[in-house]
C-alpha cells in the first residue's frame, strides 16, 4: 500500500524542526553574517575609487551624486556591522594635502607659472650709419627672433581651484643659458621687491632726436560692421638699439652727465619685474662709476608677449597644443609684427607737416638705407635717484621713444603719443584667457574688454604705461587688432583705437611707479657694491624671484652686440 506525503509529514516529531538549527549567534562558520532584504542592490565587491563623504571639493556636485548613488548597494544599510575600529579614520588619508590654511602664501598660483625662453640670435639688418644698429619690424620673414618656449599656465593674483591639485608644475627653461662659470651673487624674491619704494621727480629733458608724423584721427572713429580697415605691411626703417651701442649715450657718459644709463625698453622691464611671468634677462656692465643696463641681441625683451598673465596661458606643442600658430613663440612674433606695422599705418606721412626734434635720427644713414625712416622720436631724459644719505648725487639717463603727435582739439597744442597695439588671435582657443569677442563686444562693452586685457596682459600693459610716463607722453593710444580669420596669422584687421592718459591708466592698473624706482635703486646699489665687470640679472623661469650672476668679461661676445658693449665700457672707464 503506497504511503502518502501527508502521512510522512504527520509522523514527524512535533518537537523537532526541519532545516538549520535556530541560533541567536550572527556567525556562520565564524564569519559575521549580515541580514539583507530583497530591496538591496548587488554592487561591487570592492570599490577602491569611492571616496569618503567628508572629502568635499575634489569632485564637486558630480562626486557627491556618485557617492550617494553608490550607497544603494548590497548590504549598504548594515555596513556598519563590518566596520573595523582603527585609531585613525582611513577616509581622512590623502596623497594630496587638501586642508585649507588661513595664512596667505605666494606660491605657484599667485607667483605666475609661464615663462618664455628667448634664445638664439635675432634677425639683424646691419646697415651703415653711426655704428652698427639693430633693425626691428618689417615683414614677417625679416623678424627672426626665435622662442624656445616651455611656458604654460600662469597668472598673478590667481587662486588655486579644485582642478589644480593634480596639475604638475611645468619645468621651463631660462631665457639665457646659465653656464657653470657664472657665479650667483644675489637672489631676490618678488615679495621683497613689492615692498620697495622711492619717490622720484618727473625727470628733465636733456636732448631729443628724430621726428614724428601726425596721427590719423580717422582711426579713432568706431568702424562700421564688416568695413574694418586691414592692417597693411608698411616697411619703414626703425631701430631698437641697446644702451651701450647708442652713440648719444656714449657721448653723455663721456661728459659725466649721469651714473646709470638705460633704455625705456630695459628699464620698464625692471620696474615691472613683479608682474612678469616669462623669463627674461638684463646684462649689467659696470666700468668705474658708470653702470650700463643692456639687452642681449635677440633677447625676449624685444618681443611682445601675448596673454602672459592669463590663468591658462597658451601651451606649447609638447604640452598638447596642436595649433602651431597659437604657440607662445608664434603669438609673440605675430604681436611684434603687428605693433611695428600698426604704428606706421596710423600716421599721416607728410614731409611738409611733421614734428621735428632738435636733432636728426642718430641711427639712420640715408645714403645707405633703402627704406624710408619710420615716425620715431628719441628723448634722452635724466632722473634723480639720490637719497638723503648719499654723498654724491645718483642720476639715471634713459632713452625714451615717442611714436606720433596730434593736435589738441581745444587748445590746438601738439600732444605727443605712444602708440601700441593689443591683438586677438582666437577668443575660443586655448590660452585666450576668457577674452570676449572683440568684434561684437568692443563697442558695447569696451570697459570689460580692457579689464580682461589688464588681467591677461598685466606685465605688457604695465611696461607700455611705464614707457609712456618715462617719455612724458601726453596720450597712450591702444589699438585693438584681430585676425581676419582665427586660423590665419598673417592677415589682420583694425577694430578700434582708444586713447588714455598714461598716469590715469597706471592708477587703473594699480601700477606704482615709486615701487618701480625702488626696484631700480636696489639693483643699482647691489652692483655699485661690487667690483668692475659684467653681470646678468635673470628672472627665474620657475619661481617668482630674480638672480644676479657675475659672468666673465667675454660673455656674449659671440653675439654681434657684445663687442660694442665692451668697447664703450673700456673707453668710459679710461
Amino acid at each position: 500500500m503506497p504511503i502518502s506525503l501527508a502521512d510522512i509529514v504527520g509522523n514527524l516529531p512535533s518537537d523537532e524542526t526541519w532545516g538549520p538549527p535556530t541560533t541567536t549567534d550572527a556567525l556562520v562558520d565564524g564569519v559575521p553574517y549580515a541580514p539583507y532584504s530583497k530591496g538591496d542592490k548587488l554592487g561591487r565587491m570592492a570599490d577602491w575609487t569611492t571616496e569618503g563623504k567628508d572629502r568635499e571639493g575634489r569632485g564637486g556636485r558630480q562626486q557627491y551624486n556618485r557617492y550617494q548613488r553608490d550607497q544603494q548597494v548590497y548590504g549598504a544599510g548594515t555596513s556598519s556591522l563590518f566596520a573595523v575600529q582603527v585609531a585613525e579614520d582611513e577616509s581622512s588619508f590623502s596623497v594630496v594635502d587638501n586642508t585649507r590654511t588661513s595664512t596667505k602664501t605666494r606660491g605657484f598660483g599667485r607667483g605666475g607659472a609661464t615663462f618664455i625662453r628667448g634664445r638664439g640670435r635675432g634677425g639683424r639688418d646691419i646697415r651703415g650709419g653711426r655704428g652698427t644698429f639693430q633693425r626691428v619690424g618689417g615683414r614677417g620673414g625679416q623678424q627672426q627672433n626665435y622662442y624656445d618656449n616651455r611656458g604654460g599656465r600662469g597668472g598673478r593674483g590667481r587662486r588655486l581651484g579644485w582642478k589644480d591639485y593634480d596639475k604638475p608644475q611645468r619645468n621651463r627653461d631660462s631665457s639665457v643659458n646659465i653656464k657653470p662659470d657664472w657665479q650667483m651673487l644675489e637672489e631676490i624674491d618678488f615679495n621683497r621687491l613689492a615692498k620697495l619704494n622711492l619717490e622720484t621727480s618727473t625727470g628733465e629733458d636733456i636732448d631729443s632726436y628724430g621726428f614724428l608724423y601726425y596721427y590719423d584721427r580717422t582711426y579713432d572713429k568706431p568702424p562700421v560692421k564688416n568695413t574694418e580697415r586691414k592692417l597693411n605691411v608698411v616697411d619703414r626703417a626703425a631701430y631698437n638699439v641697446t644702451t651701450s651701442q647708442d652713440p648719444i649715450i656714449h657721448e653723455l657718459a663721456e661728459k659725466d652727465e649721469a651714473t646709470i644709463f638705460a633704455t625705456d625698453n630695459i628699464l620698464s622691464m625692471l620696474m615691472c619685474a613683479p608682474r612678469s611671468v616669462y623669463s627674461w634677462d638684463i646684462v649689467i656692465t659696470r666700468s668705474g662709476n658708470k653702470i650700463f643696463l643692456d639687452k642681449r641681441d635677440g633677447s625676449s625683451l624685444d618681443m611682445v608677449s601675448v596673454n602672459e598673465n592669463a590663468a591658462d596661458a597658451p601651451l606649447e606643442a609638447s604640452e598638447g597644443n596642436k595649433d602651431s600658430i597659437n604657440f607662445p613663440g608664434a603669438l609673440a612674433l605675430e604681436a611684434t609684427f603687428i605693433n611695428h606695422n600698426f604704428v606706421n599705418q596710423t600716421v599721416i606721412e607728410s614731409e611738409s607737416s611733421k614734428y621735428e626734434m632738435q636733432h636728426e635720427n642718430p641711427f639712420y644713414n640715408p645714403s645707405e638705407e633703402t627704406e624710408a625712416l619710420a615716425s620715431k622720436a628719441y628723448r634722452y631724459r635724466r632722473f634723480d635717484l639720490s637719497l638723503e644719505k648719499d654723498e654724491d648725487p645718483l642720476h639715471l639717463i634713459v632713452r625714451t621713444e615717442l611714436d606720433a603727435v596730434v593736435k589738441n582739439n581745444i587748445s590746438g597744442e601738439d600732444q605727443l603719443l605712444v602708440v601700441k597695439a593689443l591683438n586677438e588671435f582666437d577668443h575660443k582657443a586655448q590660452g585666450s584667457g576668457g577674452a570676449l569677442d572683440w568684434r561684437s563686444k568692443l563697442t558695447s562693452q569696451r570697459g570689460a574688454v580692457v579689464a580682461t586685457e589688464m588681467k591677461n596682459n598685466s606685465c605688457k600693459l604695465a611696461r607700455w604705461t611705464v614707457q609712456s610716463i618715462l617719455a612724458r607722453a601726453d596720450v597712450m593710444k591702444l589699438g585693438f587688432v584681430s585676425r581676419t580669420t582665427p586660423k590665419s596669422n598673417d592677415r589682420h584687421v583694425i577694430l578700434g583705437i582708444m586713447g588714455y592718459d598714461p598716469r590715469k591708466f597706471a592708477e587703473q592698473m594699480n601700477l606704482n611707479l615709486n615701487n618701480g624706482w625702488g626696484i631700480v635703486r636696489t639693483i643699482i646699489d647691489m652692483v655699485r657694491g661690487m667690483k668692475d665687470g659684467k653681470y646678468v640679472l635673470v628672472k627665474d623661469p620657475n619661481k617668482s624671484l630674480l638672480r644676479l650672476y657675475e659672468v666673465p668679461a667675454g660673455t656674449f661676445e659671440e653675439d654681434d652686440g657684445g663687442e660694442g658693449q665692451e668697447e664703450i665700457a673700456e673707453e668710459v672707464g679710461e
